[in-house]
């Protein structure tokens, strides 16, 4: 099998692996791994926190400029209820552990595709180059 092979089935892997998961388990390991990248949580427990969240795009980042810094904003209507507020290390912390992340789900991934082996014996393989 070659390599894009493998890489295409593990992608494949991937995206069906993750159409498992509902989307408040999906919200819920992001906003753990924002909390473990130093994003700070604030709830949304006044009137006035409330319609300054609904303003904002649900389970997303939206870059803001707040005393000439710059401060990314995430907010959870749903799962805590809450905005998530963090700086630029705290941004580029997330981007850095999500990438380790999708790579360490890759390479497991992988890895379970590898242990499997398919007789070819019987097809005798007149597909193959």
């Amino acid at each position: 099998m070659t390599k894009y092979a493998v890489a295409g089935f593990a992608i494949a892997f991937g995206l069906a692996l993750a159409g498992c998961q509902s989307t408040q388990q999906v919200v819920q390991q992001k906003e753990d791994l924002l909390s473990a990248a130093g994003f700070t949580p604030q709830p949304a427990n006044t009137p006035q926190r409330i319609a300054a969240m609904k303003k904002l795009p649900p389970n997303k980042f939206v870059q803001q400029t707040k005393n000439s810094q710059i401060v990314y904003v995430y907010a959870d209507p749903i799962v805590c209820q809450c905005v998530y507020f963090g700086n630029q290390a705290a941004y580029a912390q997330y981007r850095s552990m999500v990438f380790q992340q999708r790579l360490a789900d890759e390479r497991q991934m992988t890895a379970a595709m590898m242990q499997t082996s398919f007789d070819f014996g019987p097809w005798d393989a007149p597909f193959m180059y």
